[in-house]
């Protein structure tokens, strides 16, 4: 199978540190060039990553035929706006989460998909990661019990007020850049979508961001609750309790590409978690395994990892989270 040909929207540093390195280690996947608006910077990527083509605009990234695919790392309030250009020139997009500011948004680009033809999908690599799948198939067979609550928490620190996820008009903040994660994974385990959602946020009184959000996403048959933080100390866990068995899941984001996963299963005998049993998955890396995914998808015509349609599931949720903070 041919690799795919993809180009990247920008010089952001989850693409540059992240995304580009894994992807070009794929079995379907070549990085053929590199965007920014000043060339300068497009051209320093391109060669630090070994990329043959950069390019000193967006549009001029995009009006080239040989680019078959488009990675979109932008700022999130030019998420949706770039991605329909992208499929406007018939290119495939990948873009990044969140998929938009909202769930209409989200909504626009399945129109332009639609109109145009082309695969667009939202980046949640946590979807094609083992651990995930694994933890999946676990509450599929009933091995915990029935699944009645997902527990999560997920923080970092950045003050920056210069750093785009601390600028609330363009889509800072942590429920939008780490809280969606607990989102999305909670609905990808209890495969349903909420009943219920209510939500509590904390604004930094000078930037105007979340710093602080706490949820409650009741499934009918049970609840997940988690919190986001991007002042608080590095953390993140995800615990899944089922009726006989819970997993704690050790990284269940960012699971580092150069060690193993582990998840650990629990009966529950010991409060201490003496009896935890783990299982360790080979090393890997996500962003390699999303972008073979996509490139798969577009080669041989199948679904996307994270489709649109799920991409404005998980907007509905934010919006619910942000709605319900702002009755109280």
């Amino acid at each position: 199978m041919n690799k795919v040909r993809w180009g990247v929207l920008g010089v952001a540093k989850i693409a540059t540190v992240k995304v580009i390195p894994a992807m070009q280690r794929g079995a379907l996947c070549e990085i053929a060039g590199i965007a920014s608006r000043d060339l300068a910077k497009a051209q320093a990527a391109a060669d630090k990553l070994g990329i043959p083509r950069a390019y000193g605009s967006y549009e001029e990234m995009l009006a080239d035929p040989a680019i078959e695919a488009v990675y979109n790392p932008l700022p999130n309030h030019l998420h949706v706006p770039w991605s329909i250009r992208a499929a406007q020139a018939g290119k495939h997009v990948l873009c990044e989460k969140p998929i938009g500011l909202n769930a209409d948004e989200a909504r626009a680009l399945i129109a332009a998909r639609d109109r145009t033809g082309v695969k667009i999908g939202e980046a949640f690599m946590v979807r094609t990661h083992p651990q995930w799948l694994r933890v999946r198939e676990l509450v599929r067979s009933k091995a915990i019990g029935d699944l009645r609550a997902i527990v999560g928490a997920f923080s970092y620190t950045n003050q920056d007020p210069n750093n785009i996820r601390n600028q609330a008009d363009i889509g800072g903040g942590g429920l939008m850049d780490i809280g969606c994660y607990p989102i999305q994974i909670s609905r990808f385990l209890f495969e349903r979508e909420p009943l219920h959602v209510a939500g509590a946020v904390e604004r930094d009184p000078v930037m105007g961001v979340d710093r602080l959000t706490s949820a409650l996403l009741d499934f009918g048959v049970g609840h997940s609750v988690f919190t986001c933080g991007t002042q608080m100390t590095p953390y993140q866990r995800v615990q899944v309790i089922g009726t006989q068995r819970r997993i704690d899941v050790e990284i269940p984001f960012n699971a580092p590409p150069d060690k193993p996963a582990r998840i650990f299963i629990d009966d529950g005998k010991e409060l201490a978690g003496a009896g935890a049993v783990a299982e360790t998955f080979a090393v890997c890396d996500q962003y390699t395994l999303q972008g073979d995914a996509f490139s798969k998808a577009i080669r041989e015509g199948g679904e996307v990892p994270t489709p649109l349609e799920d991409s404005v599931a998980n907007m509905q949720v934010i919006d619910a989270i942000f709605a319900s903070a702002a009755r109280r």
